[in-house]
């Protein structure tokens, strides 16, 4: 017996409806009672030691608290980010996986590799900007170069003779040096690491000659004696480093490149719990020694929301789009 079309269409909406009324709910109880179902991982996708990694472990500390559960750092380095950028793309969306998320895996790696695993604009929620930092340019003690011109002269003399380091392939670091070379014509041999921490190690151990760094992970070892900061990349002076001028300042014209960092969680991440850590991660920041230690990595830092951090990443996507096709820029 065939049944009424109408009938059939009233109750397949009621069905949907109904469905639908229930997924909200399911969503709506996790909501409430996250975080308490199981410890956080919070996913850093470069090797320990460098900027992600100190900031993420900051925050790990006061978020235990903030939210009365376990946060569990795990660095997934590899391929510039992707690789731990991707593990947390393919996560369950229920807010137990979060990402420390860089310009490199969120708006540089997704223009730069045509194969990438994940959709920056579409498999991430933001959730906060946690700031923006400097990277300097460095060279080896036992280099000659005094100057950003001692490096352009040697480059232009010696064209791809000289190479640079970065924490990795799309990298705000390797974006650094490609900015460079576009703006000077010097021609400069990349050679990406698995991180910050062993592109410097490299560079004092003299098995590259420059590099281009955050400034928190320079810092010591400028202050050392070991390397030489020649110069930043942003178009201000940064206050950790304020003796050091900015590439413009050494007679790069234009020359303005900031990392920046962020937290995400897997996209279709109930709201609630993304304003949930929003609130949490903004009163944790606003905390005078978590201040203190952000000023202290060079981070610049304005309250924000999770759309307000989506509508800066659409921005930079787009940014760093057109820096890498305009440069023709390939991965090696």
């Amino acid at each position: 017996m065939a049944f009424p079309f109408k009938a059939t269409a009233r109750a397949l909406a009621l069905m949907g409806a109904l469905t639908a009324a229930s997924i909200a709910a399911v969503t709506a109880h996790a909501a409430d009672t996250w975080p308490a179902a199981k410890p956080i991982r919070l996913v850093v996708p470069f090797a320990a030691g460098g900027t992600s990694d100190v900031l993420a472990r900051t925050l790990a500390k006061e978020m235990q608290g903030e939210l009365n559960q376990t946060i569990v750092v795990e660095n997934k380095g590899g391929a510039g980010g992707v690789l731990g950028a991707d593990s947390v793309a393919k996560s369950e969306a229920d807010g137990y996986t979060l990402l420390l998320g860089t310009i490199a895996t969120n708006a540089i790696n997704p223009a730069l590799l045509p194969s990438i695993s994940y959709d920056a604009a579409r498999d991430f929620a933001p959730i906060i900007l946690l700031g923006s930092i400097s990277n300097v340019l460095i060279v080896g003690e036992a280099t000659p170069y005094k100057t950003v011109k001692d490096v352009i002269d040697a480059a232009k003399a010696k064209p791809d003779t000289l190479a640079f380091g970065s924490a990795g392939q799309g990298t705000s670091q390797h974006l650094s040096g490609e900015v460079f070379k576009l703006l000077t014509g010097a021609q400069l041999t990349h050679v990406p690491y698995r991180g910050s921490a062993p592109a410097v190690q490299d560079l004092i151990g003299g098995q590259i000659p420059m590099s281009f760094e955050t400034a928190l992970v320079a810092l010591p070892h400028v202050a050392s004696g070991k390397i030489r900061a020649l110069a930043v990349t942003s178009a201000k002076r940064t206050q950790v480093m304020p003796d050091v001028p900015t590439m413009q300042e050494a007679g790069v014209a234009g020359f303005d490149v900031s990392s920046w960092q962020g937290i995400y969680a897997p996209a279709g991440t109930p709201k609630p719990v993304v304003d949930k850590l929003n609130k949490a991660l903004t009163t944790i920041i606003a905390k005078p020694d978590v201040r203190a230690k952000m000023d202290s990595l060079g981070l610049e830092y304005t309250a924000n929301t999770p759309e307000q951090f989506a509508a800066f990443q659409k921005t930079e996507q787009a940014k760093w789009a057109k820096v890498i096709k305009d440069g023709n820029i390939k991965t090696q």
